[in-house]
């Protein structure tokens, strides 16, 4: 029997969470050392899971499968293609900045109880969601993605509500009210976008047997399974629903704003950068791969909603007053930017949404951590409480800028090389809709400079002028994320490497091929002519 590659990698972080939340309440520190020591297990069983995958082979590599509830057909099977690959990478690869960066926030304001343990639950909830998330890259079977799709949302809800962001205007009270309400609103959402889907998984069963995702696209492919067009529209929406209620995609993105802007800044990156990946990747793993009909079907509405993303995420963007609230809209920009890319059914489109899901993941987190060190120098998420950072902590506002260039997709940083091939991929199918998109990067420019002006430039306000630069610690979160960021926009053969053959293969699974470019078109048509 091999070695179960897959299953390890998920259960690492499981392990870690449950030793870190059994670490006495004075081990405070204890508790950190071991949560980042599990964190960077984990990444190194990621790394060997990247190194034992084969771009070029089977679309599904290091696979597991054990019978689990035979009577229902529900298997433990697990599997990865290069999609899943590049997830679980950018997964192992946060986690370590996102408790590195949230090193202090969970300590108790005082010390009077030595059974309350809110550092250890911090640091447990972290690692606990990281397993949650990538057994969701891995599964295989259906019921068994659901359930961890599912499961993820409860340690969510307590990082939500019970770790809000210290930085919050208000009394006490207030702060403990709009936290619990962020995390309700987010909780109440995505259980129902479960629950829909719980419906859908159950009619796939009806129809299917069974819920192996390989068994049921097999039988597709050779045509031995009926689906009724009607039945495959239904299903494929109650999959999307939940989908784009975590991605998140206009309209149901409202949940979004409330989590991020009272969670501290690593759970916020953990909500956007990591946990909210999940919804596009089955997008393109589930939809695509059990309803390629429907998907194609539905792919008109889906890019119309993505586009509204795209641009509306960036108009309310601008007009934010709030930091952390400003980073959440331009993400559900970037989240539109992902669902187009997926939707436009082109290998550049799916390339550039795969690679925008990792990319965005990294600027995303740059971003978020370097405002969460901003705002706990000065105690406000206002950005008019700001002015003059720069000139009394250059490396933050340095580091600042780099994350918001990024997040701008600026040529020569990682995103750029993303948001390229989706507006490529997309203009060769749909020409108006790649057009009307490119209005999202306008936006991101305005934003993302005017952030950047309002709270690192001008005359410096009193109340910032003491404010001391980034510390080692803060500094050893922060370098590797500018480095990934410049490097995979120098050089982003790595990835793309890993993805395009998945690619290849959810192409095939809705029956799609490239369009030709249209000038090639005519000048084949022009020589016939001749």
């Amino acid at each position: 029997m091999s070695f179960p590659l897959l299953t390890v990698t998920a259960a690492v972080p499981a392990v870690g969470a449950v030793l870190t939340a059994a670490v006495p309440a004075a081990r405070r520190t204890a508790a950190k050392w071991l949560a980042l020591l599990f964190s960077l297990a984990t990444l190194a069983m990621a790394v060997l899971v990247a190194v034992r995958f084969e771009p070029g082979g089977a679309r599904y590599q290091l696979t597991e499968s054990h019978a689990w509830i035979a009577d229902f057909g529900v298997r433990y099977e697990l599997g990865v293609d290069g999609i899943g690959v590049a997830l679980i990478a950018l997964t192992a690869l946060l986690i370590p900045f996102v408790i590195g960066a949230g090193w202090n926030d969970a300590d108790p304001l005082e010390t009077s109880s030595s059974r309350w343990r809110p550092t250890q639950g911090f640091f447990a909830l972290i690692l606990m969601v990281e397993a949650m998330v990538i057994i969701s890259f891995e599964a295989t079977d259906v019921f068994l993605f659901y359930i961890f799709f599912e499961a993820m949302l409860i340690p969510m809800y307590f990082l939500i509500g019970g770790f809000g962001d210290r930085a919050h205007a208000g009394s006490d009270e207030n702060a403990a009210a709009q936290r619990s309400y962020a995390a309700v609103k987010f909780l109440l959402y995505n259980l129902v976008g479960g629950l829909i889907m719980l419906a859908a998984v159950i009619g796939l069963y009806v129809v299917a047997g069974n819920f192996s995702l390989q068994e049921i696209t097999a039988a597709r492919a050779a045509g031995t399974l009926d689906m009724a067009t009607n039945t495959e529209r239904l299903l494929f929406l109650g999959f999307f629903f939940a989908f784009a209620v975590k991605a998140p995609l206009w309209p149901l993105h409202t949940w979004l704003p409330n989590a991020m802007g009272e969670a501290t800044a690593p759970v916020a990156v953990l909500i956007t950068a990591v946990v909210d990946k999940v919804g596009t990747f089955a997008m393109l793993r589930f939809c695509l791969g059990l309803f390629p009909d429907a998907s194609k079907w539905a792919t008109p509405a889906i890019l119309v909603l993505a586009l509204i993303s795209i641009v509306y995420g960036a108009l309310v963007a601008v007009g934010q007053r709030d930091i952390k609230r400003l980073v959440a809209y331009a993400s559900i920009s970037h989240f539109g930017f992902i669902i187009m890319g997926i939707f436009a059914m082109t290998s550049q489109g799916q390339s550039g949404a795969t690679l925008y899901m990792v990319n965005h993941g990294i600027s995303t987190a740059a971003l978020m951590l370097v405002a969460g060190f901003l705002i706990s120098r000065r105690g406000s998420r206002l950005i008019a409480d700001y002015g003059g950072v720069q000139k009394v902590a250059p490396v933050l506002a340095g580091t600042f800028l780099i994350g918001g260039l990024a997040t701008l997709s600026l040529p020569g940083l990682a995103p750029f090389v993303s948001e390229f091939l989706v507006l490529v991929g997309t203009f060769a199918r749909y020409p108006v809709i790649g057009i009307i998109a490119t209005i999202g990067i306008v936006l991101a420019a305005l934003y993302t400079l005017v952030l950047y002006q309002r709270t690192m430039t001008g005359p410096v306000k009193a109340e910032v002028s003491g404010m001391h630069d980034l510390r080692l610690r803060e500094v050893l979160v922060v370098a590797p994320l500018i480095v990934l960021l410049i490097g995979l926009g120098v050089y982003p053969k790595p990835l793309t490497q890993i993805v395009n053959p998945a690619v290849e293969h959810t192409m095939s699974d809705v029956h799609e091929k490239d369009p030709k470019p249209q000038v090639a078109v005519e000048a084949k048509n022009g020589e016939a002519a001749k």
